[in-house]
């Protein structure tokens, strides 16, 4: 049973609410549940079925692919406001590729299911669109995640994830573990480690357990420049 919290989240979260029909309303209020996550959970792993479509009241979950030989790349997150449509990938029948999503903090998630959220695609031409839209802004992301990765020096990466994160957070100081970044950054902890040591001799950072604080973020930006 829905909170009437989690009823007005929904009618601000999903823009094509108000072209629904009243039933069509219903089924949803009916069928969609909330689900609180732990740091660490993993929400879908690329081999179970669909989990439905994801809407994230609070925290923060990791979209990610993971090769074979268990290397992570992350493709993007998502944060309180945000939709996941690739965790219900099986009713995008053009979807070829599977990712895995873990809760990156403790999470607040309203699932939409599977089957209802098809139904309402295939009658209401307003679905159908939210779906292929919020789709193709994650693709955006994506191609960003890319793009970094094929084009982009390590240190160029490094400084515009910590440029990004101490927008994200409203802070100069960083509190993320070494590991984390690189499960981000799809590298090593060992590599993340020592580019963040030459940061610190450069004094554009100042590195404790945890935690990276930003030093000069004018020397950060020009290694963008460079």
């Amino acid at each position: 049973m829905l909170s009437e919290q989690d009823k007005e989240f929904l009618y601000k979260t999903l823009s094509f609410w108000d072209n629904l029909k009243e039933e069509e309303k219903n089924l949803i209020l009916n069928t969609t549940v909330s689900v609180k996550y732990e740091k660490g959970d993993i929400l879908h792993n690329g081999m179970n079925e669909c989990v439905g479509v994801l809407l994230v009241k609070k925290g923060t979950l990791r979209t990610y692919i993971l090769s074979e030989e268990g290397k992570e790349v992350t493709l993007y997150r998502l944060t309180n406001g945000d939709c996941c449509i690739l965790s219900a990938s099986c009713i995008l029948k053009d979807i070829t590729f599977d990712v895995s999503i873990d809760a990156q903090s403790d999470c607040e998630i309203l699932v939409m299911k599977v089957s209802v959220f098809e139904q309402l695609m295939k009658k209401n031409v307003y679905v159908e669109n939210f779906s292929y839209k919020v789709t193709a802004e994650r693709f955006s992301d994506v191609m960003w995640a890319m793009e970094q990765i094929l084009f982009l020096r390590f240190d160029q990466r490094l400084a515009i994830f910590l440029l990004d994160e101490s927008k994200k957070q409203g802070s100069d100081k960083i509190t993320m573990t070494h590991e984390m970044i690189a499960k981000y950054l799809g590298s090593a902890r060992e590599v993340v480690s020592r580019m963040l040591k030459y940061f610190a001799n450069e004094n554009m950072v100042e590195v404790t357990r945890g935690t990276i604080e930003i030093k000069d973020k004018k020397k950060l930006k020009e290694l963008l420049e460079s």
